[in-house]
């Protein structure tokens, strides 16, 4: 028996599954951020970058490769061109509202990545809260009652948007999480190192579907459509991370389920602010879930304060020491 269990062994193909995936106001932002060169232009949006040779400088990233970045965002409205002056022909990219909004989602992933991956470094960046003037680290809060939000503390029941809608087409490839050595490739960054694990579109759903209470290899892939290769894939570079364990449930035949650990339940905080973007931009105002805080007992959205003043983070508000040099841009 294998680390992690794969009904291949037992079965000569596939099971067949129904063709309908719950709806999930965080899927499509999955398919924005795992792709490497879109989230690094949406990063360096948010360190200031506005002008193409800005972009290019610092990210070394081919024109073509840029210019098919730059037209994506914008025409998925994350971005918008401006003229540099009343007279020129040139433009720059300015968030628009819908864009400036993934701040809270960057620094969620932030807040996990300095938590649980930095190793034994010092994170990359410490933020200072303008409105505050002090050093502050992001925190995941509850909209209600402003206090930090624990997985163990959320129920959800289904919102006006609940419901299955048709599953995509399987893809000819299933494409992983970016290289990290792109995605870090000129700022240690701890953003990219948290969509390591959860950047994929699998990954993202195995661990969503864990937050819904699935265990069992079996329960994954009847929800999700999965084959069991990549299952068994995803299980094991999940465990690998720390962020799930296995654990045993019956010895004749080996059965295994999969629960977070600590790291991995970490994660919840992520998810629910990933998830409250999707509502707002993505879901027409028909959510698929509403989330219950049982410690104020009222709905709640999540919300990414400072953690000195718990007021909500701006990017405006918002300054950075870094601590690290910029490495390989052009001058």
């Amino acid at each position: 028996m294998s680390a992690i269990e794969n009904p291949q062994s037992l079965a000569p193909a596939e099971p067949h599954f129904p063709s309908l995936d719950r709806n999930c106001s965080v899927a499509r932002m999955v398919e924005i951020l795992s792709d490497a060169w879109s989230f690094l232009v949406l990063r360096e949006c948010f360190f200031g970058a506005r002008r193409f040779e800005q972009f290019q400088s610092v990210l070394q990233v081919p024109r073509n490769t840029l210019v098919t970045r730059l037209v994506k965002l914008t025409e998925l409205g994350l971005l918008r061109k401006v003229h540099y002056s009343e007279h020129s022909s040139r433009f720059e990219y300015r968030f628009t509202d819908k864009g400036r909004d993934l701040y809270p989602t960057m620094l969620a992933l932030l807040k996990f990545g300095d938590t649980w991956l930095a190793g034994d470094n010092e994170p990359p960046l410490q933020l200072i809260h303008k409105s505050c003037q002090q050093p502050c680290s992001p925190v995941v809060a509850c909209s209600a009652c402003q206090t930090p939000v624990d997985a163990h503390e959320v129920q959800y029941r289904n919102g006006p948007g609940a419901g299955s809608q048709p599953r995509p087409a399987e893809r000819k490839r299933s494409r992983r999480a970016s290289d990290p050595q792109v995605l870090q490739r000129v700022r240690p960054c701890s953003v990219a190192r948290t969509l390591q694990i959860i950047g994929d579109r699998w990954s993202f759903l195995v661990i969503r579907e864990m937050f819904f209470g699935v265990r069992r290899f079996d329960e994954f892939q009847s929800n999700l459509g999965i084959a069991s290769n990549i299952l068994t894939d995803r299980l094991q570079r999940l465990a690998e991370h720390g962020v799930v364990e296995k654990r045993q449930y019956q010895q004749r035949p080996e059965r295994f389920e999969y629960r977070f650990t600590p790291k991995g339940r970490d994660l919840y905080g992520s998810m629910i602010v990933m998830m409250h973007w999707g509502d707002k931009w993505l879901s027409h105002g028909k959510v698929p879930l509403i989330l219950r805080h049982r410690s104020c007992q009222q709905d709640f959205s999540a919300r990414v304060v400072c953690s000195e003043c718990h007021q909500e983070l701006d990017p405006r508000e918002v300054e950075y020491q870094t601590r690290y040099t910029l490495a390989g841009a052009a001058n």
